[in-house]
């Protein structure tokens, strides 16, 4: 396909220019979406720009000139209209914090291609695959946030909504002669209704980095001082923490704790601009944490989201169920998550529900859930339950979370 004979999108900067492209969006009955963030350059990521095409045209809608998108959002929650993201849960809740809007009718091309078998079902490889378009990928993490927009992020952002709405009809054929339309409605309406959740700094998160176990007490203090000051530098800075160390960086120097600029710089990932940068900070911190007491217990960080925790009889359960999952993923060729999600197979293992009846009132269960796992889940179940019985399964213990 030749991609430089396609029109030139439309940059929409001012109110007078979104008026024009929501007379103009009156007419669509299919909508692609797509937004670009400042993640990777910012302390808190913001949406900079939003990209929408409809009736063979695409348009880059500019929200960092002041915009008043309250528009958008009345499009985004009109239900005569489909609204085709491709991969939608980051877009979803930015969108929905930012500017507090709601979505319906929803279709998700990349959770399509996933149920319906792709192994490789980002948008660079469907579109590829799909209509011969390559993507630049050295434009998914520009700073998006920078003006004016570079020719090249132009093109990359117009293409990420170019092609959608014609994916998804073909999708939509695909889904209709294979039997699975439902599983993917079942994922846009979950998507559709993502609740936004403010993470708030937790200085007990430290004990999340990878190989923060490993180390000892005066170790650990070290590490949990440095985590603090890294938070601290990047809000001060208004950059996102890696930028100011890496965690692999952060996890040697609370190894070694180094006590000179010169040995700090002999850690892997501390470099001259981050030396210059943070240096004297990083040192005074492992100064500070030399005179406090070691962590020689990890401490239990801040839950995040609403997971349940469930004893070992549940997570036992819960285990068996999610091989059920995987065994039908493997057979369907379909992503597992799509076929029963994290919180049902909670629900399962809480409740241990022994009858097809019993299964299907469970919340957030679908009939065609139970035509395709029904029964393989309720043998699972009463397995189970015989196990438990008999004496095989082991005895309750300390809860904790299943795993995904």
């Amino acid at each position: 396909m030749n991609l430089a004979a396609l029109p030139a999108p439309t940059l929409v900067t001012e109110n007078k220019g979104l008026a024009r492209l929501m007379e103009r969006l009156d007419h669509a009955t299919e909508v692609a979406v797509d937004t670009e963030a400042d993640s990777f350059f910012s302390y808190r990521d913001k949406v900079c720009l939003v990209q929408v095409s409809a009736l063979g045209e695409d348009y880059l809608v500019d929200p960092l000139c002041g915009l008043d998108l309250a528009p958008l959002g009345l499009l985004f929650a009109d239900t005569r209209r489909t609204k085709v993201f491709h991969d939608a849960e980051y877009d979803i809740l930015i969108l929905k914090r930012d500017f507090g809007f709601q979505f319906q009718n929803l279709f998700d091309t990349r959770v399509a291609a996933a149920v319906l078998g792709s192994q490789a079902p980002g948008l660079g490889a469907v579109l590829e695959a799909r209509f011969g378009v390559a993507l630049d990928k050295s434009m998914q993490r520009s700073n998006w946030a920078q003006r004016p927009l570079t020719d090249k992020q132009v093109a990359y952002a117009r293409l990420d909504t170019r092609f959608l709405v014609e994916l998804m009809h073909g999708q939509r054929r695909e889904l209709a002669e294979r039997g699975r339309e439902l599983i993917v409605t079942a994922e846009c309406k979950r998507l559709e209704g993502l609740a936004v959740v403010v993470h708030t700094f937790d200085p007990e998160d430290y004990v999340r980095l990878k190989g923060a176990r490993e180390l000892d007490g005066s170790q650990r203090r070290a590490l949990r001082e440095l985590f603090i000051e890294r938070e601290r530098a990047a809000h001060e800075a208004d950059v996102p923490p890696f930028r100011i160390l890496s965690n692999d960086a952060l996890i040697e120097v609370a190894r070694q704790r180094p006590t000179s600029e010169k040995a700090l710089l002999r850690i892997p990932g501390v470099t001259p601009k981050v030396l210059a940068r943070a240096g004297q900070r990083l040192l005074r911190t492992l100064e500070r944490a030399e005179l406090e007491r070691p962590v020689d217990r990890l401490p239990q960080p801040l839950r995040r989201g609403a997971g349940t925790e469930l004893d070992e009889l549940g997570v036992e359960l819960y285990e068996r169920i999610k091989r059920v999952r995987r065994d039908l993923s493997d057979s369907l060729g379909i992503e597992a998550s799509y076929l029963l999600t994290r919180s049902v197979m909670t629900r399962v293992a809480e409740q241990r529900p022994t009858s097809r009846d019993a299964l299907a009132a469970l919340e957030g269960v679908e009939d065609w859930q139970m035509e395709l796992l029904g029964d393989a889940v309720v043998s699972a179940v009463r397995a189970f339950e015989a196990d438990v019985a008999a004496g095989r399964v082991p005895a309750k213990r300390p809860r904790r979370r299943p795993s995904h």
